[in-house]
Parts: structure tokens; C-alpha cells; sequence
């Protein structure tokens, strides 16, 4: 990307001042100071496309090798493996070429540190976060004919949210065994009571690509609307003129209360000097889902723990607190941190760092490390682990209404 091409040059203006044997040292300093948010975005971002490449190559190799095997000797085939053969050097090409300018800057300088990029909305990566809580449409019975041509989403009056388990008696021993399970609530245990419960909500909109034209020059005047309950924010004023591929950079607070207002609304809007603002398009978001899912989507883990810099822990909560909670709530034995870097959890052991640097370099004795390590592999955790939500960023597409179906 432009912007750390730009640091590094500044960096090495910079380092080159110093000259002599300081310069190594100088160079770190202002780097770690230089990094925020945006340099981890587009090292992630980076990261993505590297594996999409390389999938695309793998792709197009396995293609190769189908077709060298159906061996048809028509010329049309010929090109295109000489098409697909010339694409693959180059991807190798790119593949050689990149890691390479990094290995001198690695010697004194740390990697920055990346989140997860989705390609895709968060849930089509966590099953819907239905993993007990599944969502229904409960729609208005039909009066008369006219309400035949009525479309479903006019129907919806309510959605109801539960789960339906049905066993067989006597129960298998799996379930009466289970450890601390009293075998009459099944696999209702350790479910949240249903008392209203309030939450604050942060929106973090980052950028919108190849948003529909609203506009006859073929561009649009894009800005966000964010809808939660009885909250509506239209960011009508910070609207981004003639732009297809708006870098917002913004961040929203609403205070709401589950279950009445659990539905999120993230939407993109036209801004008109005249006449309304239109709607480009907008996706919906199910809080409630994601707060209750034990897959723990409410603040992603970080890769690392870190107490300042452009990495800070976002999370309220430390690794360890984290942790100790997931342990109490799957009823697993731990964690039991020991000497010499080392966590037990159930019957696995963990290793990982046991000092924390804080802004003035002072090392001090630290366990968040060691949590952090096992909550980033806490599927391997027996009976009760499962893939937790990394440090992301979710790609989501924007629909509207007027255009059923088609990405905006």
C-alpha cells in the first residue's frame, strides 16, 4: 500500500541522519511509534490476497494437470495452458519476490502484528452463530387473495429465538454421565437467564468498495446510517463527495438492551443536495447471536497481548479473566499456570512468554500470555472448546431492497 511505502522511505531518511552505528537502533524506535490500526489493516489485507494468489495458482495448477490428462490435442487447449502456464510463473514470481525486501527489516524490526480479514460476513464462518440459538420468522397468517402477492419479510411480525432437542429414553450415557450435568435440563444447561440485559454496541465501519452509482456522473456521495432499536445515527454531515470506494474510518456507541433491540442495521446512503438521500444498500447484523454464541463473537482475540502502542488489548476483559471464565463455564479443570512458561488446561499444556515489556521498557511478570495462547487454541480443548472469534474484519454485502439479490 501507498501509505507504508511512504513510511519506509521516511524511515530511511530518517535512519540515514543518525548515521554511523546508531542507526539500527534509531530505525526502531519511531517504527513502533509510526504504527497504528490502519499499518496492521493493510499488512492483514496484504495477507489476504497472498492466500487468495495462492489459491487462485493452486487452482489453475490443478486445472493444468486435468486437462495434460485428458490430453486433447486441439489448439484452443494449448493456449490456454500457455496462458495459465505464463500466469503461474509470474504468481511464483511475486510469491519470491515479496519476502524477500522484508528479511533485512526483520533483523531489527518486529513483524507487524495482523488481525483476520473475512471475505465474507462473520457468520458463514461460525455456522450463523446458531450454535443454540436458533432464529425463526413468525409471520401474519394470510387474509383474502390480496395478500397473496405479500413477500415474506412483509409478513414477519416477530422472530422467535430458541432450541429444540429431542432424546430418547432412557438417555444414552453420554449425556447422564457428563461431567456435573443433571441429566432432567439435558443440554440446557449453563444458559443465560432471560432477564434484559444492557450492552454497549461499537461499530466499527472501515471502508465500503464498489458501492453501486447513484449519481448521472456515475459516482455516488456516500455516507453511513447505523439503525439499532429506537437509535438512529445518520452521519448525513461527513458524507465522502464522488467516491465508489469510501474509506470511512468511523466508530459508533449505542447503548441497547437484548432481546428488545438486537437487530443492527448497517447501512450506505446517497447524500442529494436536492430532493432525498438515497439508499445505496445495507446489511443486517443479529447482536443477540453473536453475544450469546459460545464461539465468544463480542470482542475479538487479539494474536498478542499488549498493554500500549498501535497493538493495545481492546478487550475489557484481560486473557486470564477471559479464560478463568470459559473454564468455569465448560466445567474444565484450570488453568493451573506453572514454572518455566507453561499452562495446564483439562489434560493439554501450553507454553508462551511470561513478561510484559510496558512503555518504558520495564520487563514484568506476566500470565496473559500464557491464557492468550490457549484461548487462541481453545478447540483443542476437550468437551468444551471450540474455535473462538479472532481480531477481524468482516466484508459484508451491502442489499437493497428495490434490488433483491444483487450485491450494491
Amino acid at each position: 500500500t501507498e501509505e507504508e511505502k511512504e513510511k519506509k522511505k521516511k524511515k530511511k531518511k530518517g535512519g540515514g541522519g543518525g548515521g554511523g552505528g546508531g542507526e539500527e537502533a534509531e530505525e526502531e524506535e519511531p517504527d513502533e511509534s509510526m504504527l497504528d490500526w490502519w499499518s496492521k489493516y493493510f499488512a492483514s489485507i496484504e495477507t489476504m490476497k497472498e492466500q487468495l494468489r495462492q489459491q487462485e495458482a493452486a487452482a489453475a495448477e490443478a486445472e493444468e494437470k486435468e486437462e495434460m490428462e485428458i490430453g486433447e490435442g486441439s489448439k484452443a487447449q494449448a493456449k490456454n495452458k500457455d496462458k495459465d502456464k505464463s500466469k503461474a510463473p509470474k504468481d511464483d514470481k511475486k510469491k519470491k519476490q515479496q519476502p524477500v525486501p522484508e528479511l533485512p527489516e526483520k533483523k531489527n524490526k518486529q513483524k507487524i502484528d495482523e488481525l483476520k480479514v473475512f471475505n465474507k460476513e462473520l457468520e458463514a464462518e461460525f455456522d450463523n452463530f446458531e450454535d443454540w440459538l436458533h432464529t425463526f420468522n413468525l409471520l401474519r397468517g394470510k387474509i383474502g387473495d390480496n395478500d397473496d402477492n405479500a413477500t415474506e419479510e412483509e409478513r414477519i411480525v416477530g422472530r422467535f429465538k430458541g432450541s429444540i432437542c429431542v432424546y430418547k429414553v432412557p438417555l444414552p450415557d453420554d449425556v447422564a454421565k457428563e461431567a456435573g450435568y443433571d441429566p432432567a435440563f439435558g443440554m440446557f444447561q449453563g444458559i443465560p437467564s432471560n432477564d434484559p440485559i444492557n450492552v454497549l454496541v461499537r461499530v466499527y465501519v472501515v471502508r465500503a468498495t464498489d458501492l453501486h452509482p447513484a449519481d448521472i456522473n456515475g459516482k455516488a456521495d456516500p455516507y453511513i446510517a447505523i439503525k439499532l432499536g429506537k437509535t438512529d445515527i445518520k452521519d448525513k454531515e461527513n458524507y465522502i463527495s464522488k467516491q465508489l470506494n469510501p474509506v470511512f474510518g468511523k466508530s459508533f456507541d449505542i447503548e441497547a438492551t437484548f432481546p428488545m433491540e438486537s437487530m443492527l442495521t448497517v447501512a450506505v446512503y446517497d447524500w442529494d443536495l436536492v430532493g432525498t438521500d438515497d439508499l445505496i444498500g445495507e446489511t443486517k447484523i443479529d447482536l443477540e447471536n453473536r453475544f450469546y454464541s459460545k464461539h465468544r463473537a463480542t470482542c475479538g482475540v487479539a494474536q498478542t497481548y499488549s498493554i500500549h502502542g498501535y497493538n493495545t488489548w481492546r478487550d475489557p476483559m484481560k486473557p486470564s479473566q477471559i479464560l478463568s471464565k470459559l473454564c468455569k463455564e465448560g466445567k474444565v479443570d484450570g488453568p493451573h499456570f506453572g514454572p518455566g512458561g507453561r499452562v495446564k488446561v483439562a489434560n493439554r499444556v501450553f507454553t508462551g512468554p511470561t513478561e510484559i515489556e510496558d512503555e518504558n521498557g520495564q520487563k514484568k511478570p506476566t500470565d496473559e500470555h500464557l491464557a492468550l495462547a490457549v484461548l487462541r487454541h481453545w478447540e483443542d480443548v476437550p468437551r468444551a472448546g471450540c474455535r473462538l472469534v479472532p481480531e477481524h474484519v468482516e466484508t459484508r454485502p451491502l442489499l437493497n431492497p428495490d434490488k433483491p439479490g444483487i450485491e450494491q
